[in-house]
């Protein structure tokens, strides 16, 4: 879906930490924040608007 070397350089727009690749829903999760953000059509939304937080 997202190349690794992609991943490897995406970080959370509200804490600069790595994002991790959820398959299902498709998301990217920040593991320090537990922010979720959603990927649409295969495009990742970085809006910290956009994203919910993961109660864990």
């Amino acid at each position: 879906m997202i190349p690794q070397d992609l991943l490897d350089i995406l970080v959370c727009p509200a804490c600069k930490k790595p994002l991790i690749l959820q398959e299902n829903p498709p998301s990217l999760k920040c593991g320090e924040c537990r922010r979720v953000y959603p990927i649409q059509d295969g495009i990742p939304i970085l809006l910290i608007d956009a994203a919910t937080v993961a109660p864990s």
